[in-house]
């Protein structure tokens, strides 16, 4: 099936998700706003893939393949010639309507338009359009080379030809799929890590138990291969309070609402990994 990809928003997803498309034989355009932007997302694909090399899981040249499959640019019409396009830009519905209005504009016929939002109800991003069949959900997860699962999310007029599409796409870079037949605010698994993250962040807020002893609880009782707190820190604390919030605005759930500590950590920069500080400290 490999065909031209592009993916608009060159960060910690969008560049997780273009290496595995091109290392799966994919041409992939890599877009962001300026050249700083573009050229992090690839260096971060570079040290991705020389790490897989030195661990032999992936030979040498491969990761230069894979590589030289890469087409870095600032421009948004770069998008016009690929088959699927995948949104990952900030997660805020204006922001990515405002890619996706672009986009239909400047993209093929046929072209299926993804958006690899968390929590964002598809159906919204795609009355950007005229063509809201072709929009799907594809919800990857961080880091995506490393990461198995892929979230299929069906708008309310998302077509089977574009479903089936973003499936063997999702497949074919290696990911085993789900779908989400009803495209409510985050989805299955962002809203099922929302509500034990914020009440996880409450218990620590009020002083019930450290963060440390919640997480080896949920990897105890649980079998969680990782506690709710580690996994804001490595998803980002600001994804999941702006996560939480799009989804309580979207249902109007208290259970859902982010609590303070949530709000004050990404105010003050603890974003988790990405800014080495979070509920943890990392070096």
């Amino acid at each position: 099936m490999a065909g031209r990809l592009a993916v608009i928003g060159a960060g910690l997803m969008g560049a997780g998700i273009a290496q595995v498309a091109a290392q799966a034989g994919w041409e992939v355009t890599l877009r962001d706003l300026n050249d700083e932007a573009v050229q992090r997302g690839l260096s971060g694909i570079r040290a991705s893939l020389g790490k897989f090399a030195s661990k032999g899981v992936i030979a040498e040249g491969d990761a230069e393949a894979a590589l030289g499959r890469i087409t870095p640019t600032t421009e948004l019409e770069a998008a016009a010639d690929a088959d699927i396009v995948v949104e990952a830009v900030f997660e805020q519905l204006e922001v990515k309507q405002e890619v996706f209005r672009a986009l239909d504009r400047i993209c093929k016929d046929g072209a299926v338009l993804a958006t690899n939002t968390s929590a964002i109800p598809v159906t919204q991003i795609a009355t950007a359009t005229r063509r809201p069949e072709q929009v799907v959900g594809t919800h990857f997860f961080s880091p995506v080379p490393v990461m198995k699962l892929c979230e299929l999310v069906r708008g309310y007029k998302t077509g089977d030809a574009a479903l089936a599409t973003a499936r063997a796409f999702a497949e074919e870079i290696g990911k085993t799929c789900i779908v989400v037949n009803r495209d409510v605010a985050g989805f299955v698994t962002t809203r099922l890590i929302a509500a034990l993250v914020v009440e996880a962040v409450k218990l620590v807020e009020s002083g019930v138990v450290s963060a440390e002893d919640l997480d080896l609880a949920c990897k105890l009782g649980f079998g969680h291969a990782m506690g709710p707190l580690a996994t804001t820190d490595l998803t980002g604390v600001d994804v999941l309070y702006h996560a939480a919030k799009n989804i309580h605005t979207d249902t109007d759930d208290p259970k859902f609402f982010p609590p303070e500590l949530l709000a004050r950590m990404v105010i003050a920069g603890d974003l988790g990994r990405k800014s080495g500080q979070g509920f943890y400290t990392y070096s």
